[in-house]
């Protein structure tokens, strides 16, 4: 039975525009995948371990081949359940705000703690850096208060985007779809177009995922 792993970014909940999209979507896959599984996660919500202490400690041990500490052990067993529950997904969807021009800082955080070298990539002389999440589509879900799409003028703000494909493809994915919704600060008609675009992306998109 294929697992989809939601992972939901934006603390506006009922007011967020990718979450909106995003719950279509799912709504519309489930239909044509019943027995589908799907698991979400609420980074608002989520306890993603912290990235100090014990923590990096026991990732630099890692690095240089040396043994972990029982302290260590423990709190790198936290990274460890996290990689493997987003791992253990076969298909993706992401849904995230555009935060100054970037990501909420939540989704940030979980990249880090998930992008582990041995884990998610790899690295040797020979063949460089290799994604080891491979073979898996993922959807993307964005919603910007402003325009940054061809065009615009402001292409070069959208980090957004290029950050989470430059990551994405960094750790394996090659099959990975986009929906935006832009803008969602403008005028209230402007906003009402921009989200009944994306959800009939959303909609076909879904059908074929």
């Amino acid at each position: 039975m294929p697992k989809i792993l939601y992972i939901e970014s934006s603390p506006r909940k009922k007011r967020s525009s990718s979450i909106a999209v995003a719950d279509i979507f799912l709504k519309e896959y489930e239909k044509k995948h019943k027995s589908d599984e799907i698991k979400k996660i609420d980074l608002w919500e989520k306890q993603i371990p912290t990235f100090d202490g014990d923590v990096i400690d026991a990732k630099y041990a890692i690095m240089h081949g040396q043994s972990h500490t029982e302290a260590q052990r423990k709190a790198w067993r936290q990274v460890e359940e996290t990689i493997a529950e987003f791992k253990n997904a076969d298909k993706y969807v992401i849904s995230l705000p555009m935060w100054n021009f970037s990501i909420p800082y939540v989704l940030k955080h979980y990249i880090d703690v998930i992008v582990q070298p041995s884990y998610t990539f790899s690295f040797s002389p020979t063949e460089g850096y290799k994604g080891l999440v491979t073979g898996k589509p993922i959807v993307l879900i964005y919603s910007r208060g402003g325009a940054y799409g061809s065009g615009t003028g402001a292409e070069g703000l959208d980090l957004q985007r290029t950050y989470m494909e430059t990551i994405l493809k960094f750790i394996g994915f090659t099959n990975i779809k986009s929906i935006i919704i832009e803008p969602t600060l403008g005028k209230p008609e402007e906003k009402d177009l921009a989200v009944e675009k994306a959800t009939k992306e959303a909609l076909s998109l879904a059908a074929s995922f």
